[in-house]
């Protein structure tokens, strides 16, 4: 427990993690890797150069200082954060280490600002944080290995196919190289894997979410080519059928919810892909609920897993389809295979969707998660009721801090 004196010590500082938190985890993230670059094999480096760690690692310490005397508040950030750990392969061993650089990069950005009691005060409240952040993983490591068809970090996989869905998304399944079963998993979840592409000094691990049902005996992930992508465009050139990559087990707490509620399911870009999963976990496991899947992207091009969603509508009374192009080519428009030039918009969702009392998921960029939550706000769906996804470290959808579900 910790002492009042130490609560109201780490709470005063709140004001200054808002000012400079982002200054403050930069510096931690440099000073972290410059003493332990082994840690380099863990942590995503495209998301070190955009900022976008940094600014995640912020938001988690600034609410950890504000809920420091009830951290009860922060245990669903603690687990969402605490599903990539277990999946990245973050140890007990490795806290330590990031508390001392913690510590450090708050004295280097604050000064003498930073006095011994506020350094020893967020020493003691670090200790207890990272207790939190240790016990819930420990019991993460311990169901993923322990799961039928389990496994403990990270597990060979051959790639069995490999499937050009469009000009930049491609689909990779995935069967483990020992023949043996593995892990189930919950529509929207992600795999995690660890490759060394060619001249890389370090391993580099992404999750990409499956993009199937669970169930079957491989594992399927719909992989879009990023411009400056090291991974994206290693698999995309380099990995073929037949060669074998690292995966951990599947996590992650952006899952399907099997009710009977009506699920509409909202995807931008390579945002499809969890939604495809829970599509056909639906049209598999509850043939009677009904669900509308609406998906925006640039025109055909680059738009994934079309037939397959089309085929599923098709196929399925309860099933409605909608797709959006912003950019349609001329086969678009000759063909008329689209139901709205433009992106999605309230209007049309409100047109497609016939209550607001559904469950909504959405996935895409983030400009068009903001838009998203900002159309259901509007329209008044229940808090409860909406469900998202991020790609890379969560970030705020509205000035508020706002609770994922």
């Amino acid at each position: 427990m910790l002492s009042e004196k130490t609560i109201e010590i780490v709470k005063s500082t709140v004001p200054v993690l808002e000012k400079h938190g982002k200054d403050i985890t930069t510096r931690f993230y440099q000073l972290m890797f410059s003493n332990h670059p082994e840690l380099l094999n863990i942590f995503n480096h495209a998301n070190q150069r955009q900022g976008r760690q940094q600014t995640a690692l912020a938001n988690t310490v600034y609410a950890a200082a504000a809920n420091i005397d009830n951290l009860g508040a922060i245990i669903p950030v603690v687990k969402q954060i605490g599903e990539k750990h277990r999946a990245l392969g973050v140890l007990p061993e490795h806290y330590p280490i990031v508390g001392e650089n913690l510590l450090a990069a708050i004295k280097a950005v604050l000064g003498d600002a930073a006095t011994d009691e506020i350094i020893n005060a967020w020493a003691e409240a670090y200790g207890v944080i990272a207790d939190a952040f240790i016990g819930i993983e420990a019991e993460m490591y311990t169901e993923a290995k322990e799961q039928q068809g389990g496994w403990e970090g990270f597990r060979n996989f051959i790639v069995d196919k490999k499937v050009k869905e469009s000009e930049v998304i491609t689909s990779f399944y995935l069967k483990p190289e020992d023949g043996k079963e593995i892990a189930d998993y919950q529509a929207g979840q992600y795999l995690t894997l660890k490759v060394q592409p060619e001249g890389e000094t370090y391993t580099h691990i992404r999750h990409y979410s499956l993009s199937d049902a669970p169930g079957k005996d491989y594992y399927r992930i719909s992989v879009k080519r990023e411009e400056k992508g090291v991974v994206s465009n290693f698999l995309h050139n380099s990995v073929q059928e037949g060669d074998i990559i690292a995966a951990s087990a599947p996590a992650g707490d952006f899952v399907l919810e099997e009710n009977d509620t009506p699920a509409v399911l909202i995807s931008g870009g390579v945002g499809l892909t969890p939604m495809v999963s829970m599509l056909h976990t639906i049209v598999e496991k509850q043939p009677e609920r009904e669900v509308t899947f609406i998906h925006g992207a640039l025109n055909s091009d680059v738009h994934a897993l079309r037939e397959e969603v089309a085929e599923l509508a098709s196929k399925n009374e309860n099933v409605k389809s909608f797709v959006a192009y912003s950019e349609p080519n001329a086969e678009d428009r000759e063909s008329k295979n689209y139901d709205k030039e433009g992106f999605i918009d309230l209007g049309w969702l409100k047109s497609i969707v016939s209550t607001n009392q559904a469950d909504f998921y959405f996935c895409g960029p983030v400009p068009f998660m903001k838009l998203m939550y900002r159309y259901l706000k509007e329209w008044g769906v229940p808090q409860e009721n909406v469900h998202f996804e991020f790609f890379g470290p969560a970030s705020q959808l509205e000035e508020e801090p706002v609770t994922t579900a």
